[in-house]
């Protein structure tokens, strides 16, 4: 087992953490942890595109609205017009690290609009968005002298004074972070990652669900770590739902049919070809996500069907295969030509809007530890995440966790003095059934009693089934050998209690907690 030294030390390698190791490689050391390749990351699967204002007649003031509405009341105003100012910097920021963005013959952008958006201002790579900017991001990190990967490394826990043997209670402000212990998952040995700041990158929480459109790596696990180290975490009821997944259940993650597709006229249908969205909103299948969803949610349980259809056939069939080239070959490898046919789709967990709670630079309860994109809750998301806001959210709190840690480096030193990790289980891989069966309850428990919509009696059920698995896992976990997915469980675990007393402690129905028990708010009695 060895040590490693760092100046600033990543953990996940999406546009959060990369972006920041980019951005701060020029001045000191980096080690960027990742527990698959560097491109397994939630950024990667994202499609849509990323919102900045660019041309008018778009405005600031109409993006900072369309997010306060979007929010329902929920949003910090201050970070919602500081992401929105510095969104177009930022942009240009991954223009010059070598991101590519669709232009229309002119050179201006192709902007796509998204639900809840008043204007076009998406800028994107046709279908996939996010790939092209991990493309640009991963190419520019591996090249760079001061940026040392470590890639197939698991962050077990981070490192606080804890670790020192001083009691640490929760609330107690004066937490520090020195590092990070982390599973080298070819070897199977925990090494120590000391660093005078560490930033916390690891994406989100779908896979606690069923269905999900995030990728297998999106466990919680950063703000599982933040919370046993006695972080602050906060708003963790928020959890969106993407409408439109392709109905695939054999397939995970699920595969993401675009919320740009309906910005480009595409139509939502019940199984008999009828439409339905006027019934829930003026705005129809360009409502904002938290009304999509549980239209077709409550459209399916009235019906009894497992799927809506997405509709697009009415469109030029070659700009529909210009725009949507990847979901068009997709579609067609399972028999479906999207130009005539119908998409079959259903919701899927797609986001979480609450996280480690961080300041206006992401910088956490815990000293010396910042929390950038997915895992953290900055206030820009509020009750409900606007289209596209999430990846320019993660580049512009990079930008401000990068200045604000550069101006304290220079006073921070490594603690020398942290052990190595000395926890060794007994239990052999066989044990592994335990994991894969607790793990297949966890995701039943939270889809069927904590999804799309909630109630008391529901998550009381629960709190009950989930506080069995916790005691089982952390039994196991005190005598088995490390491995990633008892870790990963454990981690699922934590946030979905999370999730639990968050939405218990929500006397109302806001945003992405629908609650049946607190349904009486304009426009969400179904």
């Amino acid at each position: 087992m060895s040590t490693f030294n760092c100046d600033f030390l990543v953990i996940g390698s999406g546009i959060g953490g990369l972006s920041y190791a980019l951005k701060v490689a020029e001045h000191g050391s980096v080690i960027v942890i990742t527990k698959t390749g560097l491109d397994e990351t939630n950024t990667a699967y994202a499609q849509g595109g990323i919102a900045a204002v660019t041309y008018e007649p778009d405005t600031t003031e109409k993006h900072v609205q369309d997010t306060l509405i979007c929010g329902d009341g929920l949003c910090n105003e201050a970070v919602v017009r500081m992401i929105v100012e510095e969104a177009p910097a930022q942009i240009n920021q991954l223009i010059q690290w070598g991101a590519k963005f669709d232009r229309k013959p002119n050179g201006q952008y192709d902007l796509a609009r998204e639900g809840g958006h008043s204007e076009h201002r998406i800028l994107h790579h046709k279908d996939n968005t996010g790939h092209e900017i991990q493309r640009a991001l991963s190419d520019k990190a591996r090249k760079h002298p001061n940026i040392k990967l470590f890639e197939n490394f698991f962050a077990v826990e981070i490192i606080t004074q804890h670790h020192l043997g001083s009691m640490v209670k929760r609330g107690d402000h004066d937490i520090t972070c020195f590092g990070a212990y982390a599973l080298d998952l070819k070897t199977q040995k925990v090494h120590t990652f000391l660093s005078k700041t560490t930033v916390m990158a690891t994406g989100g929480t779908g896979n606690i669900y069923n269905s999900t459109t995030n990728p297998t790596v999106a466990t919680g696990d950063g703000i599982a770590m933040v919370y046993r180290a006695k972080g602050e975490v906060e708003n963790m009821a928020f959890v969106q739902f993407h409408p439109t997944s392709l109905y695939n259940p054999s397939e995970k993650p699920s595969f993401l049919i675009t919320e740009a597709m309906r910005g480009f006229g595409a139509i939502l249908k019940t199984t008999d070809g009828k439409e339905f969205m006027h019934k829930y909103d003026s705005r129809g299948s360009l409502a904002p996500r938290d009304i999509v969803a549980r239209a077709i949610d409550n459209e399916m349980k009235l019906r009894g069907e497992d799927h809506v259809y997405l509709d697009v056939t009415f469109k030029n069939p070659s700009e529909i295969i210009n725009h949507f080239p990847n979901i068009y070959q997709k579609c067609l490898s399972l028999g479906i030509d999207i130009t005539k046919d119908l998409i079959p789709v259903v919701p899927a967990a797609h986001y979480m809007c609450g996280g480690i709670k961080v300041d206006m630079n992401g910088e956490s309860t815990i000293h010396r530890l910042y929390a950038i994109g997915e895992c953290s809750s900055t206030g820009l998301h509020g009750a409900n995440r606007l289209a596209s806001n999430s990846l320019i959210e993660a580049i512009v709190y990079a930008e401000m966790a990068a200045r604000h840690s550069l101006a304290n480096q220079n006073s921070l030193t490594i603690n020398s003095a942290i052990p190595e990790w000395n926890y060794e289980g007994t239990t052999h891989n066989e044990e592994m059934v335990l994991i894969t069966q607790s793990y297949r309850e966890m995701q039943q428990i939270m889809s069927s009693y904590v999804g799309i919509v909630r109630s008391n009696l529901r998550l009381e059920r629960a709190l009950s089934r989930l506080e069995i698995l916790y005691q089982e896992t952390e039994e196991l976990y005190k005598k088995s050998i490390l491995t990633q997915k008892l870790c990963e469980l454990r981690n699922m675990i934590n946030v979905g209690y999370l999730i639990i007393r968050f939405a218990q402690n929500m006397h109302e129905s806001r945003g992405l907690h629908y609650s049946l028990d607190y349904p009486k708010q304009k426009g969400m009695e179904f």
